[in-house]
């Protein structure tokens, strides 16, 4: 039965991973709530739960701002409306949506700013603060992917829900046209704790703050040793400290529990190659050429391992499947690019220099190989002193 859907819409949370270039996957969780009984289960997997930031827990003042502004006698889904206009309407708070800003509902009531997480936090915290049982969802049917230096971050959603069956509810924060769904999940408690650990991991990762990133993704991985996208971050952290045996064996659990996390092929993939295990990465990276797969960066990463070997109409067509994924991003246009120059083409090669060029998305390293290589032949990119500058929107 396809969930009902409130009439508001919120915003597009972040989970983020990262690839060696690095990446993450939303991970798939056991579902059901833990509420009260939340201090047992952070103990039972040795946590202390005065050290653990529970991201959904509410103040004082939060309270009150809640009571004040929901009708205490109301039925659950009225409670649940008020709650919606007091947090987003203009005369309410008005919560502004910011992508990457995975923190507590306090620090969301404080700022005014939230993604699809942090909005989740917050109103689970005070919907339960007013009676209503609500719980967090994974949906599965959104994912986005970016790229950011060497990291892959890639974006899932998560929501809050409340009913059963055929009653169910979910209040949906998210840019753009709200959709149907068609995979959504309950996670406990435990996984939407671990699930902030993670992502504020990956944003200190992001950060190079590689050892503190360490140990929110220990911590993550605590939280709930199911979750795969927590054991792909964690092996990114460990591969930033050095550990490449610690890291081998975080991606390799988390494929242990999720076959299909398709982040943990790709960083494993990464980590063979640099221990010069090109062979065997090239099998990893072969699994994520499936019809769903809609990362641009795995089909460049197998372009590039291709066309090493000098498997060049292979290379072509993942290529251009990443160039499909991610039309607006030069990466791609500059890997056909190289790829021509393979083939003994310049023109070719000129023309997806231009093309790379045009892209308004910071270039990366294949675009600048091929101007490098393009420059030796007497070919000046774009922007040098004697082209004209691109317009800028």
């Amino acid at each position: 039965m396809r969930p009902s859907r409130a009439s508001h819409r919120l915003a597009r949370a972040l989970a983020v991973s990262v690839l060696a270039v690095s990446a993450l996957a939303a991970g798939c969780a056991s579902g059901g709530s833990v509420g009260r009984d939340l201090p047992a289960a952070l103990r039972a997997r040795g946590l202390d739960p005065a050290k653990i930031e529970v991201p959904f827990a509410v103040d004082d003042e939060m309270r009150a701002w809640a009571h004040s502004k929901i009708n205490a006698r109301g039925a659950p889904v009225e409670k649940l409306s008020q709650l919606l206009q007091g947090l987003l309407a203009k005369e309410g708070m008005n919560l502004e949506y910011q992508g990457d800003y995975s923190v507590t509902a306090r620090e969301v009531f404080r700022t005014g700013r939230a993604n699809c997480l942090s909005f989740t936090n917050i109103f689970v915290g005070l919907a339960r603060e007013i009676d209503v049982p609500a719980y967090f969802v994974e949906v599965k049917d959104l994912q986005g992917f970016s790229k950011e230096g060497d990291l892959i971050i890639v974006s899932g959603h998560v929501t809050a829900g409340y009913g059963e069956g055929g009653e169910q509810t979910l209040l949906d924060f998210t840019l753009g046209q709200a959709k149907e769904y068609r995979q959504i999940r309950v996670i406990s408690d435990l996984t939407a704790i671990a699930l902030y650990y993670s992502n504020r991991g990956a944003r200190l990762l992001r950060d190079g703050d590689n050892a503190k990133a360490l140990e929110w993704m220990k911590t993550a991985v605590k939280l709930d040793p199911e979750l795969p996208g927590s054991w792909v971050n964690y092996g990114v952290a460990l591969r930033r400290i050095g550990d490449r045996a610690g890291a081998e064996a975080s991606y390799r659990k988390a494929l242990e529990i999720d076959p299909e996390t398709l982040s943990a092929y790709q960083n494993l993939a990464a980590l063979l190659r640099l221990d010069g295990k090109e062979g065997e990465a090239l099998d990893l990276l072969a699994m994520v050429d499936r019809r769903d797969n809609r990362n641009p960066w795995s089909f460049l990463d197998l372009g590039d391992l291709n066309l090493r070997h000098g498997r060049l109409s292979e290379a072509e067509r993942f290529y251009q499947k990443a160039l499909r994924l991610s039309s607006k991003d030069p990466e791609a246009y500059a890997a056909l690019g190289l790829l021509s120059l393979e083939q003994g083409d310049t023109a070719a090669a000129r023309r997806w220099l231009r093309k790379a060029e045009r892209q308004e998305r910071p270039r990366g390293a294949r675009t600048a190989a091929l101007q490098q290589r393009l420059s030796k032949q007497g070919v000046k990119p774009a922007g040098s002193p004697s082209t004209a500058p691109r317009s800028t929107r």
